[in-house]
């Protein structure tokens, strides 16, 4: 079956949705696994270079898959660049949005289990993936610090992990170059920030067109971080049928 036809027909299980702040985009959709729980938690974070074209809708057959095998899928939506849908993301709205959206998993009236929190990121969501599950390490008074809900694990699919390479988009989304704002490109850039400290995998098609595969090298060489090539395109991490997806479903049973 075709992604595209993947996500239309996810449109008939929207989960319940949740809010976090004001702004529509400050919202999320739970979906509940079968059974009492309390279930592990699966934070789906999408991607689209932090634009406002693409929506969580991208992310909903992940957070369905997710929730077929267990886990309750947090499909997590942010505030993002551009004029459509309201817009309002950069710095730090859009790193306020995952952080405050994560942390609001502890508020829900849901059988969800907050000490087993595991975060998976496609793109650009693959380095706010990384990036939210570094947010215990964030100096005090730095955006996102002091987590209410911490990550044990975190996956990022075809990431985004060199915001130099991003150029525009990542000035744009940090509000400056990094001579600029060096200290929000430190935090914020996985190559720069480092490994988190806990169990991490990047999962990236070879023949990835959008983010090169030799950016998730160089990032796995620099920070010692695990790294898995699969066959496939940028978006075939997106479809719960293909091998990037299916590799790192594995790895995230492992890390329940």
């Amino acid at each position: 079956m075709r992604l595209e036809v993947r996500i239309a027909l996810s449109l008939l299980r929207k989960g319940s949705a949740h809010s976090f702040g004001p702004d529509p985009s400050q919202a999320a959709d739970l979906h509940l696994p079968r059974g009492k729980g309390p279930h592990p938690v699966a934070v789906v974070l999408h991607g689209g270079y932090w634009q406002t074209t693409y929506g969580k809708l991208v992310s909903r057959p992940l957070a369905l898959d997710l929730a077929a095998r267990g886990w309750a899928a947090w499909n997590l939506e942010y505030r993002r660049l551009g004029a459509a849908r309201g817009g309002g993301g950069g710095w730090p709205q859009t790193f306020d949005d995952v952080a405050t959206g994560i942390d609001h998993l502890a508020t829900l009236d849901a059988p969800v289990d907050l000490s087993r929190v595991v975060l998976v990121g496609h793109s650009a969501g693959g380095q706010l993936a990384l990036w939210a599950a570094r947010r215990p390490e964030l100096p005090a008074g730095a955006v996102g610090a002091q987590p209410a809900v911490r990550a044990r694990a975190v996956v990022a699919l075809a990431p985004v992990t060199n915001l130099v390479r991003a150029r525009v988009h990542a000035e744009q989304l940090l509000g400056g170059t990094l001579a600029e704002v060096p200290e929000r490109w430190q935090q914020a850039d996985p190559v720069r920030a480092g490994a988190p400290a806990v169990p991490a995998l990047v999962v990236h098609p070879a023949a990835d067109e959008t983010v090169p595969v030799a950016r998730s090298r160089e990032y796995a060489q620099a920070t010692g971080v695990e790294l898995l090539e699969t066959a496939g395109v940028h978006r075939d991490p997106l479809d719960p049928a293909s091998e990037a997806w299916g590799a790192a479903a594995a790895w995230l049973e492992r890390h329940r």
